[in-house]
């Protein structure tokens, strides 16, 4: 399969070079999504929310802080 698809890849490249070339970069990312069938979007949500409280907590006086933060907002 990865074969076929990745002859496909090449025959596309010549008409959508960008869009190849941007499956290529990220193609063991895809075929891990297939196999698995998960992605990193739990992991993306925890970062965001990491950077919404460090924006937030702009003036933390020490990490201490901003670790109690980042705890408190992760726990049940």
């Amino acid at each position: 399969m990865r074969t076929e698809f990745k002859n496909w890849l090449n025959y596309a490249s010549l008409f959508f070079p960008e869009s190849a070339s941007t499956i290529v970069n990220h193609f063991e990312g895809i075929c891990n999504y297939f196999l698995n069938r998960t992605t990193s979007g739990v992991m993306e949500g925890i970062n965001n929310r990491i950077k919404l409280i460090m924006r937030q907590g702009y003036g933390f006086s020490n990490f201490d802080n901003f670790r109690d933060r980042v705890l408190a907002c992760f726990s049940n």
